[in-house]
């Protein structure tokens, strides 16, 4: 099977969120749903001090959907909502 890049769009509930420990509990769900990968982070500013996590990751294809990951994340307190904005396969 191929590998995927999945890109997450994760907006916090405030502005007052600490967005690193965030990135850490976020990573520790996505290692344990698609195991030790490839993570990149990039934080974007909405507005109003508001910023998003955007999270690039690389996982197996047979993992297949993404849904329990964003479930999982999408409970967490400090997380207002989760987005999937990218799927890519890889080629290579």
């Amino acid at each position: 099977m191929a590998k995927v890049v999945v890109t997450l769009k994760i907006m916090p509930t405030s502005p007052e969120v600490n967005l690193d420990d965030l990135n850490v509990k976020i990573n520790e769900k996505i290692d344990a749903f698609a195991g030790e990968c490839e993570k990149k982070l990039t934080i974007e500013p909405i507005a109003f001090g508001l910023k998003a996590l955007i999270i690039m990751f690389v996982m197996d294809e047979a993992k297949g959907s993404t849904e329990f990951l964003e479930t999982e994340l999408d409970a967490f307190e400090k997380i207002n909502s989760v987005e999937v904005t990218d799927v890519r396969r890889a080629i290579g």
